[in-house]
């Protein structure tokens, strides 16, 4: 049976079982397991309107008040305490800070809550480089910066299951037609040529918007594929699994200006008949970003406040008042502050920013946000796999609703086979941009259903996973990352131009926002990028 084939009897609504006799594995045992990470009934609790109602029972204050302890708000705090600003207080929703950048343990492995990896920051990004070299990430050796080896991604950083077996790369390329490889090459050569014409960076604020980009901008990544002649299968479904790794959405979804961006802003796109050039460099850890957020919450610790939900935000003759529901005390508490830098998802800013203003509403009447899963599998012991291409850092399953896997041990120094922790990652906007469907679903669909299709996915590679897996623990975001839709960036830069925004610098009155959402995209460069820049704006 062809793996096209397989994945439509998989994807069918057949239980466990026969989803994984089909893929030849054995029956699964008892596994653990649920739902973690993030409490979705907080983030609901929003709606709860007599909160807004409420009479605050205690009064705090601080010189800033940061809402929303994501990487943004973490680089806020920082960017404060770079400048001498100690006097500030962070406010977030769940029992920890990091946002989509959260690290975990499943049965004491290390692993990630959401992003797993860093790519080494460009020029573009001096912020990020900075955060770095802090951390003793990078230095510099006889005048040129090195990164510390043992955080970069140990090889092989990455495998395809094609076809029946396991190939080096992500790019399918295992017997693959000329026509299909002449397509790979023609798409390398508009990728290049969009680079030497246009500037394409990360952060995307310090690129100023010409027409082309703009053109690019205002149409779907597919609708430019079909104007170009790229209607490839293998190129078709590569592009796309790029997209709803980055955006969440595929790239039916997302603009051209965001199909391309993704590989013009970094490292090309490099078709087999390409020479071969140096693989740009990824950081990692077991426990992913986590490794970064918590080294940035260290510093500011003793101004963070967890579990508290932000209901009001306004402006005053004087300053600015915050209200905050405190979960801990069940008690609505009231901080006054002479700024606050709103470092939170636009959705909610808008929500609870009193009186938003005209680009805060702009903003969120264009955003879409794209949900998203992601799963933990402890296994006690190495999985059997499939001939080919050894294991990776980052495997992949062509054809399939998942993004694939990536190893928490990959990165442990000794090589005695031991239990380790596979992290599958779900995107669930790919059909529907506005992602009310997928959020829908992610709310409704018990943890079992889930654990069914993360089984029948990786028993195809992997036919003793339901055998080997002791827990399951699945972390659930309802708005994981914008999503990059056509002529979203367009509207995005009309607000700061009309405001006369510097860049990043989205200021309004005692009011600095920050969030990579204000990117139309989310990734860490371009959250951190905002929150320090917004600690400089107040």
């Amino acid at each position: 049976m062809s793996m096209i084939k397989r994945r439509g009897f998989l994807g069918g609504g057949l239980g466990v079982a026969g989803a994984l006799a089909l893929a030849g594995c054995d029956m699964p045992h008892e596994i653990a397991g649920g739902f973690t990470g993030i409490d979705m009934a907080r983030g609901h609790a929003l709606r709860d309107e007599a909160w807004r109602k409420a009479v605050p029972s205690a009064a705090r204050r601080a010189r800033v008040v940061i809402a929303g302890g994501g990487v943004a708000g973490l680089a806020a705090a920082r960017s404060l305490r770079l400048r001498g600003i100690d006097d500030f207080a962070l406010l977030e929703l769940e029992d920890s800070v990091g946002g989509n950048s959260r690290g975990g343990s499943v049965e004491g492995v290390a692993c990630p809550l959401g992003a797993h990896y860093l790519p080494v920051p460009s020029d573009n990004a001096p912020e990020v480089q900075d955060l770095l070299e802090e951390l003793g990430l990078r230095r510099r050796v006889a005048g040129r910066w090195q990164y510390e080896e043992r955080h970069l991604c140990h090889s092989p950083q990455e495998r395809l299951f094609f076809r029946g077996e396991w190939q080096d790369g992500l790019l399918p390329v295992k017997d693959v037609s000329p026509a299909t490889l002449a397509q790979y090459t023609l798409f390398s050569q508009r990728v290049q040529a969009l680079q030497r014409d246009h500037r394409f960076a990360i952060p995307s604020l310090r690129v100023p918007l010409t027409p082309a980009l703009l053109a690019l901008d205002a149409e779907p990544f597919a609708t430019w594929l079909d104007r170009q002649g790229l209607d490839d299968p293998q190129l078709r479904w590569y592009l796309d699994y790029c997209c709803r790794d980055d955006y969440g959405s595929g790239l039916a979804a997302v603009s051209a200006w965001a199909g391309i961006h993704y590989f013009a802003s970094r490292h090309g796109f490099q078709a087999p008949s390409d020479e071969a050039g140096d693989r740009d460099a990824v950081l990692t850890w077991p426990e992913g970003n986590g490794w970064l957020t918590r080294r940035m919450a260290q510093p500011a610790a003793p101004h963070i406040h967890t579990g508290q939900v932000v209901t009001r935000v306004a402006q005053t003759r004087n300053g600015v008042e915050v209200d905050v529901f405190d979960l801990a005390s069940q008690s609505l508490v009231r901080w006054q502050a002479e700024h606050c830098i709103v470092a939170l998802p636009v959705f909610i800013a808008v929500r609870v920013v009193e009186n938003p203003p005209a680009r805060l509403r702009h903003a969120a009447a264009h955003l879409r946000q794209a949900p998203w899963l992601v799963a933990n599998v402890h296994v006690r012991a190495p999985l059997a796999d499939r001939p080919g291409a050894a294991p990776s850092w980052d495997n992949v399953i062509y054809g399939t609703r998942g993004l694939g896997y990536v190893d928490a041990r990959h990165q442990a120094l000794d090589p005695t086979p031991q239990a380790t922790v596979l992290s599958w990652y779900r995107p669930l906007g790919a059909s529907a941009s506005d992602g009310t469907v997928g959020r829908r679903q992610l709310f409704e669909q018990p943890w079992s259903a889930w654990r069914d299709e993360l089984l029948a996915e990786l028993s195809v590679p992997h036919p003793d996973i339901a055998a080997l897996a002791t827990r399951i623990d699945i972390t659930r975001y309802g708005h994981a990352m914008a999503v990059p839709t056509p002529g979203l960036l367009r509207q995005l830069r009309a607000t700061e131009a009309q405001e006369g925004a510097r860049q990043g610098q989205i200021a309004e009155g005692r009011l600095a926002f920050a969030h990579a959402d204000w990117s139309g995209y989310s990734i860490f460069e371009e959250a951190f990028t905002r929150g320090h820049l917004a600690g400089l704006a107040v």
